[in-house]
């Protein structure tokens, strides 16, 4: 487009801007080598609804189900993006699993690109976490016992079980204490853990290219 070209000049960024986005195309490729694409357009989606949602929800245990009703009753539009950010999340899960199955059976995953997969399954671990810590957040019964019963889960581990429940929980039951530490992960500290393993995802994927089909 000449209005982005243009900007592009301008910001002395057109050399850079296509280096990033124009390589060689490797003859086979298929729409499903377009799975990552679809995931990391899901996550765009997802990041963008969640500052938005981040602007009316409370993250305490008296509030957070009363600002939820708000955004779907009172905020304009607030339904539309709670709804944008819950499919995009899903949107995100089911892509990158599929494209994680894409990698394997076409064994993109072999050298010299061992460390892209294992970048590539920490970034699904914590997009799954993700999933996890955002699923409390409306602070309703089912939200709770799904949070219960998870990290009860994580707490049934030898040796190291009741210190990552008390680490998630902040003691031993689940109480707004853990609402507020599922809050922090899910809107900081996993967003900026995400962020910079897909920079380290497509700074790999830049210098060795798209795989080759088998």
């Amino acid at each position: 487009m000449k209005i982005i070209d243009w900007f592009l000049d301008r910001f002395r960024l057109k050399n850079f801007h296509r280096g990033i986005f124009e390589r060689d195309i490797p003859e086979g490729i298929n729409y499903f080598y377009c799975l990552g694409g679809i995931a990391f357009s899901a996550f765009i989606f997802c990041f963008i609804s969640g500052l938005f949602l981040s602007f009316h929800y409370i993250p305490s245990e008296t509030e957070a189900y009363r600002s939820i009703l708000r955004i779907h009753e009172e905020v304009s539009l607030g339904k539309v993006m709670r709804g944008i950010h819950k499919w995009s999340a899903n949107v995100l899960i089911i892509s990158i699993v599929l494209h994680s199955i894409r990698v394997f059976v076409t064994k993109s995953y072999r050298p010299p690109r061992e460390l892209n997969w294992i970048v590539g399954l920490m970034i699904f671990i914590l997009v799954m976490l993700e999933g996890f810590t955002g699923y409390l957040l409306p602070w309703d019964q089912k939200a709770y016992w799904a949070t219960v019963v998870g990290t009860n889960i994580a707490g049934s581990i030898p040796l190291i079980g009741e210190a990552i429940l008390l680490i998630i929980r902040g003691g031993y039951d689940v109480t707004g204490i853990t609402l507020m530490r599922f809050y922090s992960f899910h809107v900081i500290w996993l967003p900026l853990m995400i962020i910079l393993l897909l920079w380290a995802h497509f700074h790999i994927i830049k210098k060795l290219g798209i795989s080759k089909p088998l």
